[in-house]
């Protein structure tokens, strides 16, 4: 019995940056300042697509299903970390490291999968755009968007219910903020090689083909770009492209810089690569979901048209005698 004892856990402990007190409160103040802009900003986007007619196009239906994606994952992870930073509360349930695993693991998928589907969106936008209200229709854009939400959950309840049924044998100390998957499978005292398989044909589905999509809509956008006559409508194209662009370079470039990095990295220092590794874990976890809406507001006069028609209609409300 006493053998059967020791392989389970009940609780985690997640160091986060347990070594670094005074770098624990400068995380600490910065995402407390960054979490309302996350939570308004992307609340402020979806509204606008819903109230807005000149919203009602598969670009920002797409749009604000990234943004209500990314309120659920900042949701499932930012007052878990704020409150471990702040009142040094480390632990986790074993129940409650699988849910906010299977949360991370699923909102990651379904965005892979929904940048994908907004290059797409662009690429018959801009290379066909005679057949793009038939092609892109209202129908077929729910039914992308369903099968990016089914998929992304059904991939993390595989990939979580592989990684929570594996003993551990009482190690229970993970070195993360999160119960995040790779940190869990490190104190796995048992074969992780099934778990290894899967995640990489999970990272080939969710990773490397939304990539390869978003690769070749842009070079067959550029393509039908520099062969157009006028220099409006090459301008006009580069910006309708322009913001979705930039939140893929900065969505994968982070996850490549988290996970590609080169094994001679594991030889520095445990100190070092902990402040570095917790530094790309607050960017992937907080700043890239915070930069999402404003690139989207700061790049498309649409957007920020919506936005101010929806204040000035609250101004004129609240000025309306009751």
């Amino acid at each position: 019995m006493d053998r059967i004892n020791k392989t389970f856990v009940n609780e985690f402990i997640l160091l986060g940056l347990s070594g670094y007190p005074k770098l624990e409160i400068i995380f600490f103040t910065v995402i407390l300042v960054m979490y309302p802009v996350i939570l308004i900003g992307n609340s402020v986007l979806i509204i606008a697509g819903i109230f807005d007619s000149r919203l009602h196009t598969p670009m920002y239906f797409f749009l604000g299903n990234l943004s209500f994606l990314d309120i659920c994952y900042t949701a499932s992870s930012v007052p878990s970390t704020l409150v471990s930073l702040i009142s040094k509360k480390r632990n986790i349930s074993f129940s409650g490291c699988a849910v906010q695993m299977f949360l991370g693991f699923a909102m990651g998928s379904t965005e892979c999968l929904l940048l994908g589907m907004m290059a797409f969106d662009r690429y018959v936008a801009i290379c066909n755009p005679l057949r793009y209200p038939v092609i892109m229709s209202r129908v077929v854009c729910v039914l992308m968007a369903s099968m990016s939400w089914l998929s992304g959950g059904i991939n993390s309840i595989v990939q979580t219910s592989l990684a929570m049924r594996l003993p551990f044998c009482g190690n229970n100390i993970i070195n993360h903020f999160l119960c995040e998957i790779l940190a869990v499978l490190k104190l796995a005292c048992a074969d992780i090689t099934l778990n290894i398989i899967t995640l990489a044909v999970s990272n080939m589905a969710f990773l490397v083909l939304p990539l390869l999509v978003i690769f070749f809509s842009y070079m067959l956008i550029l393509y039908t770009i520099l062969r157009m006559n006028s220099a409006t409508g090459r301008r006009k194209a580069f910006s309708t492209c322009s913001a979705h662009l930039t939140v893929v370079i900065i969505f994968y470039g982070t996850i490549f810089f988290m996970y590609a990095k080169p094994k001679s990295q594991d030889l520095l220092g445990q100190d070092n690569l902990q402040a570095r590794e917790g530094l790309v874990s607050m960017f992937y976890g907080v700043v890239t979901p915070m930069l999402n809406p404003i690139i989207y507001s700061l790049r498309n006069k649409d957007v920020k048209a919506a936005v101010k028609y929806l204040l000035n209609q609250k101004s004129v409300n609240q000025l309306r005698p009751k």
